[in-house]
């Protein structure tokens, strides 16, 4: 079984949207930062962006900055990934990951406990 389930990849064209969903089972969002990476064929995995599990406070790579928002409901322990304006270079496998520490640093990676089995994201040109 997982504790951390991804879903909402699917195929799109250049400049659409897409919504991805990462729902915990046997824990709380509310302790763990939580965030998305994703894996392209012949590259190796790359983090996307990162929300903290106390302050909220968010982090996104530079090359998705402005076009992709991280949030999450604690209410439904779902931590989302809303991409915008979408381009064929963010075709990959993405993967949600969660640690439980109160706040993101630069060596939050470190204390990954769960890690999603991933989503299928393909952009058109």
């Amino acid at each position: 079984d997982v504790q951390l389930q991804a879903s909402g990849g699917g195929l799109v064209q250049a400049g659409g949207s897409l919504r991805l969903s990462c729902a915990a089972s046997e824990f709380s969002f509310a302790d763990y930062a939580t965030g998305w990476f994703r894996q392209a064929p012949g590259k190796e995995r790359e983090g996307v962006s990162v929300i903290s599990a106390s302050d909220g406070r968010t982090y996104y790579a530079d090359s998705v900055k402005g076009r992709f928002t991280i949030y999450k409901d604690n209410n439904k322990n779902t931590v989302y990934l809303q991409m915008n304006s979408l381009k064929p270079e963010d075709t990959a496998v993405y993967y949600c990951a969660a640690a439980p520490v109160p706040k993101v640093d630069s060596a939050w990676r470190d204390e990954i406990r769960y890690w999603g089995q991933g989503t299928q994201v393909t952009v058109s040109s």
